[in-house]
């Protein structure tokens, strides 16, 4: 059991602080009103404050006001930052949706790797992973490398994909995985050999490619768990 606080030997300034106890208390006093509970309509109110003062608003800038909760308290009430400059009518000179769609690919990958390993594994087969490189390596055998690819949409409509291969790990197979035209949800794959691919740094891809490139497009990952399955072998008599 543990000892109550009337039982605890205490020795004030034992050691030596690292920061001065003036600004620690007021380092706690700051963090403890940045996470004070707003209301949306209070963290909006906030915002709009900021933008009259300041006539610009950005992630940066919210951070650099000690009173006003931070840009990451922003995103994760409203999804983006983006979004809540919109519910206060601000437009930003600069066009955030590109970062905003950055942001949302780093959360997709990991989910993505994990599904794909959980699925491998359900077919028992075996994937180590590189925590440094996230290279994938499945029954001690092949390397696989995940690469999520934006979707661009041109001036005429059309839509574009850029595929970089990793020049450097030269992974047995790179698994292309093609977003829709919103970036939400995964379209195709493409599963790219190296050995065939592997000359070129980036594809360039369209919505249709040809023999060349579309002879290893797949609409879901069926195609690499079979190659992943491992298969018992009869000896014949």
């Amino acid at each position: 059991m543990a000892n109550t606080p009337d039982m605890w030997v205490r020795d004030v300034g034992a050691f030596e602080p690292i920061v001065d106890l003036r600004m620690f208390t007021a380092a706690q006093q700051i963090l403890a009103e940045r996470a004070r509970r707003f209301t949306d309509d209070e963290l909006l109110q906030l915002l709009a404050a900021l933008l009259s003062s300041k006539g610009a608003l950005s992630g940066l800038i919210i951070d650099q006001v000690e009173d006003m909760p931070s840009s990451a308290a922003y995103r994760h009430r409203f999804g983006s930052l983006l979004r809540a400059y919109q519910l206060i009518g601000y437009r930003p000179l600069r066009d955030y949706r590109y970062l905003e769609t950055n942001r949302a690919l780093r959360l997709m990958h990991p989910e993505i790797v994990a599904a794909t390993i959980a699925e491998i594994e359900r077919v028992g087969a075996t994937v180590s992973v590189d925590p440094v490189t996230d290279l994938l390596t499945l029954n001690g055998e092949v390397s696989l490398s995940i690469a999520i690819v934006r979707c661009q949409e041109t001036a005429a409509g059309s839509l574009r994909w850029k595929i970089r291969l990793d020049t450097s790990l030269k992974p047995d197979i790179t698994v292309a995985v093609r977003l829709d035209a919103g970036n939400k949800h995964p379209r195709d794959y493409y599963l790219l050999p190296w050995l065939d691919v592997g000359s070129s740094q980036r594809i360039r891809m369209a919505e249709d490619n040809g023999l060349y490139l579309d002879a290893y497009r797949t609409d879901d990952l069926a195609p690499l768990y079979h190659l992943a399955r491992r298969h018992s072998l009869v000896r014949s008599a």
